[in-house]
């Protein structure tokens, strides 16, 4: 085990499967020799050279339009986009193309393609650069959506994502980037897709939440448990496809749930597990589910996103209101 960053977990994954599958690419804005924005594919162009690593135009339609193509060509591409809010410029490619090419090829093709892109609040970015559209990924069937939480997750979710034969859009906490540091274990690690982990045992009530909000879910737990409050986490790890076995375990020990995201509260994907709650387990909830969320307005200004982004206290007041009810 070696204690890493999230950050560099992934430049860790990228370089192990690109020397593992001589087949898989590495394409985006600046990922060759400048080696990324946040310097996740830093070293890959060095080692790989430029048939196997390169800058792509500015445009996010160009990116993830290219891994149709690469992918037809029996590649494995691995496309960067520096900030999830900007893949509203490829939805076209994204929906239309990336998610069904094995269903409109009738099988001929496997779009074995990995997006990667940061998302998510807290570091005073500018417009559309923190935009959370998980849900509306979700959404899109074909796709498969993950978010890890920790580094150790980063590194062992990309790999398996990389070797799908799915096209998976992985999404990537940009507070978590340098943030986040865990043991991280060395050589082959692989987290399997769809897959729940429980990031705090408890059994009064169950925060859900993926990303960086099962950070901040965890210092909650950590927290209530010093007023004598028994909080369980359970870390999604990927949306599509969903461990609705783990949810429907959590929420039986528990009976009580908050929900955590910080995208906007309508249509967000926080509404999918309540629903998901509900079918599987209605019987064993002793209060309604709440949700902790964005607001329904556009991502703010940095001096208010303190304001918009679920933080402790948000959290914290969620599941003291959960658990007051009889």
């Amino acid at each position: 085990m070696t204690e890493l960053n999230m950050l560099e977990a992934i430049n860790e994954s990228l370089h192990a499967e690109m020397a593992r599958d001589e087949r898989v690419v590495v394409l985006g804005e600046d990922v060759g020799r400048n080696g990324g924005v946040f310097r996740a594919t830093e070293g890959l162009y060095e080692k790989f050279g430029e048939r196997r690593v390169y800058d792509s135009p500015l445009s996010e339609g160009v990116i993830a339009g290219a891994t149709v193509g690469l992918a037809i060509a029996g590649l494995v591409p691995v496309a960067e986009m520096q900030f999830l809010g900007f893949a509203y410029q490829a939805m076209h490619q994204i929906a239309g193309q990336v998610a069904r090419l094995r269903y409109r090829t009738q099988g001929r093709f496997d779009p074995a393609i990995t997006i990667r892109a940061p998302f998510g609040g807290g570091v005073r970015t500018p417009e559309l650069h923190s935009d959370s559209l998980e849900g509306q990924l979700a959404n899109i069937a074909g796709l498969k959506v993950v978010a890890p939480a920790t580094a150790a997750d980063a590194k062992g979710l990309l790999a398996s994502a990389i070797r799908d034969p799915d096209p998976v859009m992985f999404l990537e906490p940009l507070r978590g980037y340098r943030g986040i540091r865990d043991e991280v274990p060395e050589g082959e690690h692989l987290v399997p897709l769809g897959s729940a982990r429980t990031a705090r045992p408890g059994d009064d009530l169950v925060i859900i939440a993926w990303s960086h909000q099962v950070e901040m879910a965890c210092r909650v737990s950590d927290r209530l448990a010093g007023e004598g409050l028994s909080i369980r986490v359970l870390d999604l790890r990927s949306l599509v496809p969903l461990d609705v076995a783990a949810i429907a375990e959590a929420v039986d020990a528990c009976g009580r749930v908050v929900v955590s995201e910080e995208a906007v509260q309508t249509g967000g994907f926080g509404g999918e597990i309540v629903a998901t709650v509900v079918e599987e387990s209605f019987w064993s909830l002793e209060a309604p589910v709440v949700r902790v969320s964005g607001y329904d307005v556009p991502y703010p200004v940095g001096m208010l996103e303190d304001r918009y982004i679920p933080d402790e206290d948000r959290i914290a007041a969620a599941v003291r209101r959960v658990l007051e009810v009889a």
